[in-house]
């Protein structure tokens, strides 16, 4: 079971690195936000790592540990997936989107 909530968690990262990525490449011509955006996402992923080591402490020790971790983490990335998709979908002129449509 911890085996499968890793290889889960590992997916969904790399969804999340895609995503990121084409924020990223969004906001090519904006250095000020994208700064911002790394500075969100490493903040994200301390309260992500935290939040985790927290939600898991009662396993402390335990072999069960692994897979609440690895549970946490990927539930956790799967919304900031979804949360980063939103912006990649905004309306034109949406004011509380700060990544510009696609060409």
């Amino acid at each position: 079971m911890t085996s499968c909530a890793a290889a889960a968690f590992k997916k969904t990262d790399k969804q999340l690195n895609d995503v990121y990525r084409q924020i990223e490449a969004r906001l090519a011509d904006d250095a000020d936000t994208r700064k911002l955006l790394g500075d969100a996402q490493r903040a994200w992923i301390k309260f992500r790592d935290t939040e985790c080591d927290f939600q898991s402490s009662a396993t402390a020790g335990g072999s069960a540990r692994p897979m609440i971790v690895a549970m946490c983490l990927d539930g956790l990335t799967q919304a900031r997936v979804q949360d980063l998709r939103k912006y990649l979908n905004c309306e034109e002129g949406a004011m509380d989107c700060p990544v510009p449509p696609a060409n």
